[in-house]
C-alpha cells in the first residue's frame, strides 16, 4: 500500500500524560491498544478503513506489544477470528464496513454469539448510512437484536468514544456477549482530543504464548442440542448481566435539562451532536451544548435498560425518541416497556421525524419544531420558534431561488473513474464489442468498475454483492439467447468471487464469460494490498515504465488454471482494439464453458503515488524527464464528440470552436491528463477522426535537444504566413 500513515502510527505510541489529537477512527484505534487487545483483524471499507490500515503499517510496534494483526480476505474470515475469544481470555477486535460487511459475516457472528465469549470481543463497524453512503440503506441494529450482541453507538466525542472501547471489552466479558460498535461517517471523521493512557500489552500474546489448548467443552460449540441452552442463557443471564453493567458503569448518559424538565429526548449516541445543534436552532440549547430539555444519550442502544428508560419517562409530559433509519427498533422497544409498566407518557418519534434517511441538523430541526410547538408554551419560546422557522424557510427559499435563476437544469455529474484509470478503456472496448455481438446482459459487481454503470457507459444490470457477479448471472444465462458477461475486480475475486462464482460455474459446466479487472489492489476500499499485488522490488524496478506492473504476479491466472479454467486470455487494458477483439471472441467462441478475460492494468492512482516522488527527485537533481501528454488538433476535430461518448475521461472535454464559421464546440484535453493514451486508442479502435496527437514534454532537456527545438521553431516561423 503506497499511502503512508507514519504520523498516525506514531500517535499510537502516546502514553500517560500525552494528549491525542486527531480523527475519531484513529482515537478508536488507540483505544484498542489501551484496552489490551490481543488480536485485530478485518476487511477495509469506509468509513473505518484507517483502523486496519494503520494497524497493518504499525506491524513493528504491534510486534513489540505482542498484538497480532491480520488483514482478512473478507468479513466472514475476520468474524471467524473472534472464535479465539470463545475459550481463551483474549481480547479481540475486528472491523469492516456495514451493512454489507455485516451481511457477509452474519453466519460467523451467529455461531459466535450462541456459545458466547470468554475474552472481550469488539466489532467496529462503519455504519455507512445516509446521504454520503455508498451501500444499501439498512442498519446494523437488526443483527444485534437477532443474535443478542450488545450494540454501542458512542456520542461523537473522542474521550467518550475511547471510554466506550474500553467499556465495550468489559461489557463483553461481563455478559459473555460480543459487542458491536457502530460508527457513522461523521463520528469516524470528527476531530478532537483526549488524554491518553499507556497501551497495555495483553497477558496472552504473540510474545507470551499459551502452553496448552483449552479442554474440550461441548457447551462452547454452536451445535444442537446445546444451542437450545444457549438461547435460554441469552435471555436469562447474558442480557441481564449486560444491563447491570450498563447501569453500574454509567454507559448511557443523562443530560439534565433546564426550564423544560417535564419533557425528555432519548437519542442514539451518534446523533447527539446534530441533536444539540437542532436544539440550538430552537433556542433550547446554548453554545456550550447545555439543553433546556433533559436528554438520555444511548451510548448502548442494545440491550436497552427498562428501569433506566422507565425512570426517565415517568412523570414527563412527553418524550421524543430520535432514532435514525427504519424500522424504529428503539422506539418500539421503549413503547413496549412503558406500556408493560403502565406508564402513559406520550411517546413521539417517527410521527414527527422522517421514517428514513439521515438525521442531519435541518431534518432534526423540523421534527423538533413540531415537538416544541405541541408541548412548549408559545409565549416562552415564540422568538426562538420564529427564528427556527425562519431558518428552515430561508433554506427552502434559497434552494428555490437558485432553481429559478437557472435557465436550464444543471447537467448531471455522475461519478466517474479516476483520470487514466485502467478500467475505463475496457468499458470503451465493451461498447465497441457489442456493436458486433449485439447487446449483452452484464452482471456488475462492487468495486471501482461499478462506475461503469454511470454515463457514458451505463453498463450493468445488477449488483448483488462483492464478488457475486458471476453467481448472479446463473439464473439469466440459461434463459438468454446470447451469452452474458460478468464483471469482477481482483479484490472481489479474492473476497468472494473465486468460490461463490468461479467454482460454481465450473462445477455446473456453465457457458459463462467472466471479465476480471486485475489492477493489483483492492482499489475501491483504499488501494490495500492483496495476494496478487506486485511486490515492492518489482515496483522499484519498473517505476519509470508506462506499462502495467501486475503482469509480474500470476496468482490469479495460476489459481484459475489450477481450478480447471481452460479458456483464459490476459489483455492490457489500454489496448482497446485488442480488448475489443478478445471480448468479441469470448462472447462468440464455440468453446462451451467458462471463459475468463483478465484485463490487466495497474491502478492509476497507485501508479501516480509511486512515480510522482520519483519524478520530483529527478527534477530536483536536474536530470532529464519526459512526460507524455495528449491533445486535440482543433483544426481537424469535426465536432462529432464520439470520442467523449466513448471514453468519458474527465480531462477530455469541450471548448468553443476557434473557427468563426463553425458553431459546434471542439474537443480538448485539459490539464490533469496523465498520458494513459485512451483517447488515441479509442480513436483508432473506433475509426474516429484523426484529431488526437501525442506530445512529449521534456524537462531539463539536453543541449542537442535545445538546439533542435530552436531550429524547429525557426523553420515554423519562416513558413508561417505573414
Amino acid at each position: 500500500m503506497e499511502v503512508s500513515f507514519s504520523k498516525e502510527v506514531e500517535a499510537l505510541r502516546l502514553g500517560e500524560g500525552d494528549t491525542f489529537h486527531g480523527e475519531g477512527i484513529l482515537a478508536i484505534t488507540k483505544g484498542l491498544l489501551q484496552s489490551g487487545v490481543a488480536y485485530v483483524g478485518g476487511y477495509q471499507g469506509a468509513p473505518v478503513s484507517h483502523l486496519l490500515d494503520v494497524m497493518v503499517q504499525a506491524k513493528g510496534y504491534m510486534d513489540e506489544l505482542g498484538v497480532h494483526v491480520e488483514a482478512c480476505s473478507n468479513e466472514a474470515s475476520a468474524a471467524a477470528m473472534l472464535g479465539a475469544s470463545i475459550h481463551y481470555p483474549l481480547r479481540g477486535a475486528v472491523t469492516w464496513k456495514s451493512i454489507v460487511g455485516t451481511n457477509v459475516a452474519a453466519d460467523a457472528l451467529s455461531n459466535l454469539s450462541s456459545p458466547g465469549v470468554t475474552g472481550g470481543v469488539l466489532i467496529v463497524v462503519g455504519e455507512d448510512y445516509g446521504e454520503g453512503a455508498s451501500v444499501i440503506q439498512e442498519r446494523t441494529h437488526a443483527y444485534a437484536l437477532k443474535s443478542s450482541m450488545c450494540l454501542l453507538d458512542p456520542r461523537p466525542d473522542l474521550a467518550v468514544m475511547v471510554r466506550m472501547v474500553e467499556q465495550g471489552f468489559q461489557l463483553s466479558e461481563t455478559s459473555n456477549m460480543p459487542c458491536l460498535m457502530e460508527l457513522r461517517i461523521r463520528t469516524c471523521h470528527v476531530r478532537g482530543s483526549f488524554a491518553c493512557k499507556d497501551n497495555l500489552a495483553p497477558a496472552v500474546s504473540t510474545r507470551a504464548l499459551m502452553t496448552d489448548p483449552a479442554g474440550f467443552d461441548y457447551m462452547r460449540l454452536a451445535h444442537p442440542p446445546v444451542t437450545f441452552r444457549h438461547e435460554k442463557l441469552k435471555g436469562d443471564e447474558r442480557i441481564p448481566a449486560a444491563r447491570r453493567h450498563i447501569v453500574a458503569q454509567g454507559l448511557n448518559e443523562l443530560m439534565p435539562g433546564g426550564r423544560h424538565a417535564e419533557l425528555g429526548i432519548v437519542v442514539q449516541g451518534g446523533l447527539y451532536n446534530a441533536l444539540i445543534r437542532g436544539l440550538q436552532q430552537q433556542g433550547l440549547a446554548d453554545a456550550f451544548g447545555e439543553s433546556e430539555i433533559p436528554i438520555l444519550v444511548l451510548n448502548v442502544t442494545y440491550p436497552l435498560v427498562p428501569e433506566q428508560l422507565a425512570d426517565f419517562c415517568l412523570g414527563k409530559r412527553a418524550v421524543l425518541v430520535v432514532e435514525e433509519g427504519q424500522p424504529e427498533y428503539i422506539e418500539q422497544d421503549i413503547a413496549t416497556l412503558l406500556r408493560r409498566r403502565d406508564i402513559q407518557t406520550p411517546l413521539h418519534g417517527k410521527d414527527l421525524l422522517p421514517s428514513a434517511g439521515e438525521y442531519g441538523v435541518e431534518v432534526l430541526s423540523g421534527g423538533l419544531a413540531a415537538f416544541v410547538a405541541k408541548y412548549v408554551g408559545e409565549g416562552e419560546t415564540a422568538a426562538s420558534a420564529l427564528s427556527a422557522q425562519a431558518w428552515l424557510a430561508g433554506n427552502r427559499e434559497r434552494r428555490e431561488a437558485v432553481a429559478r435563476r437557472l435557465d436550464v437544469p444543471l447537467p448531471n455529474r455522475p461519478p466517474s473513474f479516476c483520470v487514466g484509470c485502467p478500467e475505463r478503456p475496457v468499458f470503451s472496448a465493451l461498447k465497441l464489442a457489442q456493436q458486433a455481438t449485439g447487446p449483452v446482459h452484464i452482471a456488475a459487481d462492487i468495486g471501482c468498475h461499478a462506475f461503469g454503470t454511470f454515463e457514458p457507459f451505463s453498463m450493468g444490470h445488477s449488483i448483488l454483492g462483492y464478488g457475486m457477479s458471476l453467481a448472479s448471472r446463473a439464473g439469466v444465462s440459461p434463459m438468454m439467447n446470447r451469452r452474458t458477461l460478468s464483471i469482477m475486480g481482483d479484490g472481489g475475486f479474492w473476497h468472494n468471487g473465486l468460490l461463490t462464482g468461479v467454482q460454481s460455474a465450473l462445477f455446473n459446466g456453465d457457458d459463462a464469460v467472466l471479465l476480471i479487472f486485475k489492477n493489483g489492489y483492492t482499489s475501491a476500499t483504499g488501494t490495500q494490498d492483496i495476494i496478487s499485488t506486485p511486490d515492492d522490488e518489482v515496483k522499484e524496478r519498473a517505476v519509470d515504465k508506462q506499462q502495467s506492473l501486475v503482469d509480474k504476479n500470476q496468482t490469479i491466472e495460476s489459481t484459475l488454471k489450477g481450478l480447471g479454467v481452460q479458456w483464459m486470455r490476459t489483455v492490457t487494458t489500454y489496448d482497446v482494439e485488442r480488448m475489443r477483439r478478445t471480448l468479441t471472441e469470448a462472447l462468440t467462441s464455440d468453446f462451451d464453458g467458462l471463459k475468463v478475460v483478465i484485463a490487466e492494468g495497474e491502478c492509476q492512482l497507485e501508479r501516480q503515488r509511486r512515480i510522482k516522488p520519483w519524478i520530483a527527485s529527478l527534477l530536483q537533481r536536474g536530470e532529464r524527464v519526459v512526460r507524455v501528454k495528449y491533445g486535440v488538433d482543433e483544426d481537424v476535430c469535426n465536432g462529432d464528440h464520439a470520442c467523449i461518448r466513448l471514453s468519458g475521461c474527465p480531462t477530455l472535454t469541450l471548448k468553443d470552436n476557434p473557427d468563426p464559421l463553425k458553431l459546434d464546440p471542439v474537443a480538448t484535453v485539459i490539464d490533469g491528463c496523465v498520458g494513459c493514451g485512451l483517447c488515441g486508442a479509442n480513436a483508432h479502435a473506433a475509426t474516429l477522426c484523426p484529431s488526437f496527437y501525442r506530445a512529449e514534454v521534456v524537462q531539463n532537456p539536453k543541449w542537442h535537444e535545445r538546439l533542435l527545438h530552436g531550429l524547429r521553431g525557426a523553420v515554423v516561423r519562416a513558413l508561417r504566413p505573414a
